[in-house]
């Protein structure tokens, strides 16, 4: 898991604008925020409250989450180890050379940020830290770009659970989720939030992984293939959609984690992922040479979407056909 320095979350995170503070919805009665008293209340029922922490509000409903207030309260490690005992891994994990190459990701981004109107009001999901080929989207000091996540990073704006987001209709031009929505539940609640949230010309990206072993420990549910991402965004009109990490990548993966699994202690397990990244590293980049074949969509590690927020829904006759594969 990755280590984060929680202490230096406020050199990168801007408070939330007034604007977007005014479409803050509370997560239980769906009613809009206030702050009062230095917590933010729901409007409709003064007994729903919500803690800033450093600013941050903490927007989760124990009720219907897998988190807690308390667990943000009291700083506790959730998707992400805070407690910095394992910097000394991540430290070593990251003079190793990686066994991961998202292939898409940097010229999606790209090509993300010139499609979006100047001011655009992004929402990222999963956004404590900075995701893989985002720097044109961060870079653009005309974009407001609100991090939530269900972690404290240096990036996260607001805690919040993806199954209850907690904004009002029509309220951003974009939204990106990349390597999330396998952590959730239920993404398909998850993406009906996703296109409430959407104004009605706006936008979404998405990554999921399909050929990757469990990351994550137990916050990792679902794969996806790329029809089954495509269908997951069916009330979305397709930009663009394909493999970002190929089957280099996901060979390294099941490699390294074949490895792993004649582990029989933490250090027998650090030792067997040091000899498969030292091993396995030169498979991703075939992935540049492979990405666009059409075996890659039948042995991708992952793959992107890029829709448009649409009133109507893809035929499942019409989906399949779709199908790129071999």
């Amino acid at each position: 898991m990755t280590t984060i320095d929680a202490g230096h979350r406020s050199r990168k995170v801007a408070a939330l604008s007034p604007d977007v503070q005014q479409r803050l919805q509370c997560p239980k009665t769906k009613a809009r925020l206030i702050e009062c008293e230095g917590l933010l209340q729901s409007s409709t029922d003064p007994g729903v409250r919500y803690p800033i922490i450093d600013g941050v509000p903490i927007l989760i409903c124990d009720e219907k989450s897998l988190f807690s207030v308390d667990d943000f309260v009291g700083r506790k490690s959730t998707t992400f180890d805070l407690s910095g005992r394992k910097r000394g891994v991540a430290m070593l994990m990251k003079l190793l050379p990686s066994i991961s190459a998202n292939v898409k990701a940097r010229t999606n981004y790209a090509r993300l940020a010139q499609s979006l109107p100047k001011g655009a009001r992004i929402l990222v999901i999963g956004g404590s830290i900075m995701g893989q080929g985002m720097e044109p989207i961060y870079e653009d000091g005309s974009f407001e770009v609100v991090g939530s996540d269900v972690s404290f990073g240096p990036y996260t704006g607001l805690i919040c659970d993806a199954h209850d987001v907690p904004f009002a209709d029509e309220t951003f031009d974009c939204v990106i989720v990349q390597a999330v929505l396998e952590h959730v539940l239920d993404p398909v609640r998850c993406v009906a939030e996703i296109w409430r949230v959407l104004k009605p010309t706006g936008v979404v990206y998405s990554e999921t992984p399909f050929m990757q072993q469990v990351h994550m420990r137990q916050y990792d549910f679902t794969r996806f293939t790329h029809l089954g991402h495509r269908r997951l965004f069916r009330r979305f009109e397709e930009v663009g959609s394909g493999p970002a990490c190929g089957p280099g990548m996901a060979l390294a993966w099941a490699y390294t984690f074949f490895l792993r699994s004649f582990a029989t202690s933490p250090l027998l397990r650090r030792l067997l992922t040091l000899f498969g990244y030292l091993t396995s590293f030169p498979l991703k980049y075939f992935d540049y040479f492979l990405i666009d074949r059409p075996g890659a969509y039948d042995a991708a590690s992952g793959f992107y979407f890029w829709g448009r927020k649409s009133s109507t829904s893809v035929d499942d006759r019409e989906l399949i056909k779709q199908f790129r594969g071999v």
